[in-house]
C-alpha cells in the first residue's frame, strides 16, 4: 500500500507549520484505543507520516466501523486486548518497545458509565494506571496520556477551565477521568519529573467528525436519525459545549509528541495541556443540531427528551492559552467547516463503505489551512 506525502504543499509557510510531523517518520508509535474513533484517526495520520504504528484496542463493536473503513488492518500492527489486564498490555509494550505511546483507550460514553460503572472505573483508572506502570518499568521514552475536558470539577462557571483548575466530577464518567489525571500526576511527580518533560497529559472534549457511531453521543445519534429520516431526540439542548473536529486535538497530541521527542518542553511547565476551539465555537447543542440538519438538506423533527438519570453540566469551555503560547498550536477549522467535514465523511461512507480516500483528503486539507 503506497503512502501519501502529506507534507507536500506549494506554500512554504504552511510546510513549515506542519514540519513537526517529520518527527514521526520511521518512528515506532504505539496507540491504545486504536479501534476507537479518535484512535483510528490518529493511527491513519501516523501511517501517512511514515510511522511504524502498533495498535492496541478491543475488537470493534458491531456499530464501530471506522477501523475497518480506513483499512487499518493493512496499515498497522494490531493487538486486540483489554488494557484492564496489566500482564497483557505490559507484554506488548515490553515486546514492541515503542519510541512513544499515545494512550487514548477509554470507556468514553456517559450513559454507559451509569449502566456499567465498574467497567468505566476499571478501564479509565486501572487501565490507565497499567499504561503508566508499563511505561515506567519498560523505560518507554515518551508518553502522551489522553483524558478528557470532563476531568475538571465543573461548576458551570462562565469562564473557561485552565490546566491548573481543580479536578473532579459529579458523575461516574467525569470522576473516572479526574481520577485518571490524579493517577497521572502521582506517577509524574514520583517517577517522570526530571530534566525535560517526557510524559504529558492532554484534555479535549466534544470532538466530532466522521466515523463516530457510538450510541448516546450527539453527532452519531443525529446522523443516524437524518439518514433514517427519524425523529431527533435531545437530552440537554441548552447545554453549551466546545465543539471541534477530531483533527484539531489530534494535531495537538502530535505536536506535543514532537516536542517530547525533541526534548523541547522544560520540566518547569505543568505537564497537562488543553486542546479546544475558540470561544466562538462553543455553542448550544440545539444550535449545532440545527446546523447539521441544514447541512444535511432535509428537515427533521426535534423532540426534547430529558434524562434526569444523567448529570450533565450546562457550560463547558477550555482555556487554550497555554497550548498557543508554548506549542504555537491553535484551531484551524471554522465551525461550519467542521460540520461540513463531518457530514461529507458520513455521506461518503454510506455510499462507499471504505473511507480511506476522504479521510486522507480531510487530513491534507487540514494541513493546508
Amino acid at each position: 500500500m503506497v503512502r501519501q506525502n502529506i507534507l507536500q504543499t506549494k506554500n512554504k509557510k504552511l510546510k513549515k507549520n506542519n514540519s513537526f510531523l517529520k518527527s514521526y517518520k520511521n518512528l515506532k508509535v504505539l496507540v491504545t484505543g486504536s479501534t476507537g474513533f479518535k484512535g483510528a484517526w490518529l493511527c491513519n495520520w501516523l501511517y501517512l507520516c511514515g510511522s511504524k504504528v502498533i495498535g492496541v484496542g478491543l475488537k470493534p463493536e458491531k456499530d464501530s466501523i471506522i477501523f475497518d473503513s480506513m483499512d487499518l488492518k493493512k496499515k498497522i500492527k494490531q493487538y486486540y486486548i483489554d488494557i484492564k489486564y496489566f500482564e497483557k498490555i505490559n507484554y506488548i509494550i515490553k515486546k514492541e518497545k515503542p519510541d512513544i505511546i499515545f494512550h487514548l483507550a477509554a470507556q468514553s460514553i456517559v450513559s454507559s458509565s451509569y449502566i456499567d460503572p465498574l467497567n468505566t472505573f476499571n478501564t479509565n483508572i486501572s487501565g490507565s494506571l497499567n499504561i503508566l506502570e508499563s511505561v515506567r518499568v519498560n523505560k518507554i521514552p515518551q508518553l502522551v496520556y489522553i483524558t478528557s475536558d470532563k476531568c475538571y470539577l465543573n461548576i458551570d462557571k462562565k469562564g473557561s477551565y485552565k490546566e491548573s483548575d481543580y479536578l473532579g466530577g459529579f458523575d461516574n464518567y467525569s470522576s473516572s477521568k479526574a481520577s485518571a489525571e490524579i493517577v497521572f500526576h502521582s506517577y509524574f511527580h514520583s517517577y517522570f519529573k526530571k530534566g525535560n518533560l517526557s510524559t504529558v497529559s492532554a484534555r479535549a472534549g466534544n470532538v466530532i467528525g466522521g466515523g463516530d457511531f457510538k450510541k448516546d453521543r450527539i453527532v452519531p445519534d443525529v446522523i443516524k436519525s437524518l439518514k433514517n429520516k427519524k425523529t431527533i431526540y435531545l437530552r440537554n439542548p441548552n447545554a453549551t459545549r466546545p465543539w471541534q473536529h477530531v483533527l484539531e486535538p489530534l494535531s495537538g497530541y502530535l505536536l506535543l509528541g514532537h516536542k517530547l521527542i525533541n526534548k523541547e518542553l522544560k520540566n518547569n511547565l505543568l505537564p497537562s495541556w488543553n486542546f479546544g476551539p475558540y470561544k466562538k465555537n462553543c455553542k448550544k447543542v440545539n444550535f449545532i443540531v440545527n446546523l447539521f440538519i441544514k447541512e444535511w438538506g432535509e428537515k427533521q423533527k426535534i423532540v426534547i427528551k430529558k434524562n434526569k438519570q444523567f448529570k450533565e453540566s450546562k457550560l463547558l469551555s477550555l482555556n487554550i492559552k497555554k497550548a498557543k503560547k508554548e506549542l504555537s498550536w491553535e484551531p484551524r477549522l471554522s465551525l461550519n467547516k467542521t460540520i461540513n467535514f463531518t457530514i461529507d465523511w458520513y455521506r461518503y461512507f454510506f455510499l462507499n463503505a471504505k473511507t480511506e480516500k476522504i479521510s486522507n483528503y480531510q487530513i491534507e486539507y487540514f494541513l493546508d489551512h
